[in-house]
């Protein structure tokens, strides 16, 4: 049986489709349904059962036969500043889960994130260039650091993915946090213009530069990890080039073939918190022998608003 934790949400149910197309449905989705749009990401999915992440946790002793978990639930609102309430989810559960799998010897994949560099535009995975700017970044590094502490009692697979800025179907629930792509597309069915910010950090209007990754590569390193069970540590997932917010409006816009640019003034409350420049340094997914090529911006989005549109 394949667990996959957040398997409703944006990241989890992309995997969970990957799973479904290379013939596996012997899944478990585990996930908080509070926010009840989410059911829209099960809808065409095939798994055995679901359960509540809260049961889950507590029911884990009475389950057998896992062949991996994908853990992939966490609270990923970055501009969340209640500590107790995002240490519990993303540093407590993820624990629990971890040392499980430990004492079961069950591989465990699990999502970590670009946030816990901070203002960093060298994103290597190096403790001098982890500087989370908030404690959703935090809660990532803190957790990454744990595991990385017991890394030589560990017999089982233990991975865990930085996943930098990633975009792609499945994320319309996510609202404000949704991608950058998701919300140039809205903005241009109801506007017909999509807003980006001014110049800002040395950067021209609309030039700031982020790792944008498209969700189904995501998905495919993922998976590409079950299969090489002999893999483990902490990865960036990024494409490894940087490329800027005009490349996905204009994306955005040659798709639908009409609507421009508006750029808008940088906020002041984001001065001195705003990531100008993200980069995946890759290289060691690289040397670990994952070789496929990632979308691009251009390619990404094309496939992104055909599967959305269809």
């Amino acid at each position: 049986m394949i667990v996959v934790t957040g398997g409703a949400g944006f990241i989890g149910s992309n995997i969970v489709k990957a799973l479904n197309d290379r013939g596996e449905d012997k899944i478990l989705i585990v996930d908080d349904l509070t926010d009840g749009t989410k059911f829209k990401n099960l809808v065409d999915l095939k798994f055995l059962d679901y359960i509540d992440k809260d049961d889950f946790n507590g029911n884990l002793k009475h389950l057998s036969d896992i062949d991996v978990i994908f853990h992939q639930g966490a609270c990923s609102d970055t501009t969340e500043w209640d500590g107790k309430l995002m240490l519990k989810n993303n540093f407590d559960y993820s624990k629990a889960l971890y040392n499980y799998c430990l004492h079961h010897f069950i591989p465990f994949i699990y999502a970590s994130s670009a946030a816990v560099y901070g203002l960093n535009t060298v994103c290597k995975v190096d403790p001098i260039y982890e500087q989370p700017l908030n404690v959703y970044g935090y809660s990532k590094l803190l957790f990454d650091n744990y595991v990385r502490r017991h890394s030589e009692e560990t017999k089982n697979q233990a991975a865990g993915l930085r996943y930098f800025n990633v975009y792609g179907p499945r994320e319309q629930h996510k609202g404000k946090m949704a991608s950058v792509a998701f919300h140039c597309h809205q903005q241009l069915l109801s506007e017909n213009q999509v807003k980006l910010f001014e110049g800002s950090g040395g950067y021209s209007h609309g030039d700031q530069r982020r790792d944008f990754i498209y969700v189904k590569d995501i998905a495919a390193v993922n998976l590409w990890l079950w299969d090489h069970p002999q893999v483990s540590g902490i990865f960036n997932v990024g494409t490894g080039k940087s490329q800027t917010f005009n490349a996905i409006a204009n994306a955005v816009i040659q798709w639908h073939k009409k609507g421009e640019i508006a750029y808008i003034p940088f906020p002041e409350d984001l001065k001195n918190r705003y990531q100008h420049y993200t980069e995946a340094d890759i290289s060691p997914l690289r040397e670990k022998g994952y070789d496929k090529d990632f979308y691009d911006v251009a390619s990404g989005i094309k496939d992104y608003l055909d599967e959305i549109d269809s």
